[in-house]
């Protein structure tokens, strides 16, 4: 059975080589080892050319939206908050109107953490800036601290992994309003949204979590089954 192509949005950073410091396209090796497992065959998109991007939806069968630094304010409306790291621009035009591209093709996405909040915008949501100042604590900041995640058993998601799923998942922002099409379908025990999925698509699942770190492949492989 072929492996459907499956493309994983990268950034640029700066990484060594020996005594070389050069600007890189980065991704997460996580991110592509669990493509692997699924059976698609992952390819690693630098955020370079928006002309290129219909050009990228034509030639792939599946997306993974990762994570990475938070989404800046300026893309759905909002003044930049200061508590939240410097918005790469760049990437937020790149992914936002990947995002749209994919979603008018019908091609399957896996929005992961930031990705999630990047097919939110891309819809037309907005995002909670600095959650903690929301809710009055820092639980959801919290790093490697667990929590179950109840999930809607009618949604694609819940079909993948269940009613309930526990995860690790320390984030700053979250979906404040859903963008068009798009329905909560996961939720923390306060609430707050930690899966989303658009409505009428073959496959677009936003989840706050990292599935990728984890040895549960589920939400990948189903992926990459809707890929197929």
């Amino acid at each position: 059975m072929s492996r459907p192509l499956i493309g994983i949005t990268a950034y640029f950073e700066a990484a060594r080589w020996g005594d070389w410091v050069r600007e890189a396209v980065l991704s997460p090796p996580s991110y592509a080892k669990a493509v692997e497992r699924a059976g698609g065959a992952p390819v690693v998109l630098p955020p370079l050319n928006l002309h290129a991007i219909d050009a990228y939806v034509r030639g792939l069968q599946g997306l993974v939206l990762a994570g990475g630094i938070e989404v800046g304010g300026g893309a759905y409306g909002e003044e930049q908050d200061e508590r939240v790291p410097e918005a790469q621009g760049h990437r937020d035009r790149f992914e936002l109107a990947l995002a749209r591209s994919a979603v008018q093709a019908d091609v399957p996405i896996l929005a992961i953490d930031r990705g999630m909040h990047v097919l939110n915008v891309a819809q037309g949501g907005t995002l909670i800036p600095w959650l903690p100042e929301v809710l009055d604590n820092e639980r959801h900041a919290e790093p490697g601290v667990p929590h179950v995640i109840q999930v809607s058993v009618s949604s694609k998601l819940g079909k993948a992994v269940g009613d309930k799923v526990e995860v690790v998942a320390p984030h700053t922002q979250s979906v404040r309003r859903l963008g068009t099409g798009l329905l909560a379908v996961a939720w923390a025990e306060d609430q707050i949204v930690e899966g989303i999925e658009l409505q009428g698509h073959r496959f677009g699942v936003g989840v706050q979590w990292h599935p990728e770190r984890s040895e549960d492949d589920r939400i990948f492989d189903a992926l990459v089954e809707a890929a197929r």
